[in-house]
């Protein structure tokens, strides 16, 4: 896997075709892929919860490695989301990094 946005843009294709033989329209899948980003994200505050053992129920639950794991999903979902909203990806995200770096590197 030497291109994380070839593996992402297939990933989404794979997505595409599971939502429209379901019958969904392109606006109602990717507004699901935008809500799984939050569903993930949940996942890492979860892990997170669990690593700090803040939850007197549950106490330590997880490590930080399940932290950096949770993590690594929710940029794999968001990159797909992405890719399923936009063609142009990778130009599009690289363009967006460059802009938001500028103001702090």
């Amino acid at each position: 896997m030497d291109d994380p946005w070839k593996t992402v843009g297939e990933l989404a294709a794979r997505f595409d075709v599971h939502d429209r033989e379901r019958g969904m329209v392109h606006e109602e899948s990717v507004t699901l892929q935008i809500l799984k980003i939050g569903e993930e994200f949940g996942e890492a505050a979860q892990a997170v919860i669990g690593a700090k053992g803040t939850n007197p129920r549950k106490g330590t639950s997880h490590t930080w490695s399940d932290v950096e794991a949770e993590v690594a999903d929710v940029i794999v979902t968001a990159m797909v989301a992405l890719a399923r909203m936009r063609p142009d990806a990778p130009a599009y995200f690289a363009e967006h990094l460059r802009e938001k770096s500028r103001r702090f590197l």
